[in-house]
């Protein structure tokens, strides 16, 4: 049978060699017909300790390490993603901080619209 992976944010690193990650999963009510958040917290085991809090990691399901640990961490998914894309992000901001510039400096038109004035209506 094949082992679980799951995806989920470290909320504790305070162990040594075990995180805890947070699992978020939606599925829709049976009655209600509405998608529901559900979390659930999964012991993980980190044998280099070298995932930290708020970290986004794939754990695996393992044999039992321990009473409350049968999860392993099997990497960071965006952990090669982010060297690539800090180089093309400032080419980006400056693209994006011009265009910015351009919509402060020009002036928008407003039209006026016509009221009634009430004060002339309660004199005649």
């Amino acid at each position: 049978m094949p082992r679980r992976v799951l995806e989920g944010q470290v909320v504790s690193d305070k162990m040594d060699k075990t995180v805890t990650v947070l699992v978020e999963r939606r599925f829709m009510h049976p009655m209600y017909k509405k998608y529901v958040k559900r979390t659930d917290k999964y012991a993980a085991h980190d044998e280099s300790n070298s995932v930290k809090e708020g970290d986004i990691v794939s754990i695996e399901e393992c044999r039992p390490i321990s009473k409350r640990k049968t999860w392993k961490v099997i990497g960071v998914p965006g952990a090669e993603k982010p060297a690539k894309e800090a180089k093309s992000k400032p080419a980006a901001k400056k693209t994006s901080e011009k265009k910015e510039t351009e919509k402060k400096a020009a002036p928008k038109k407003t039209a006026k619209k016509a009221t009634a004035k009430k004060t002339d209506a309660k004199k005649k």
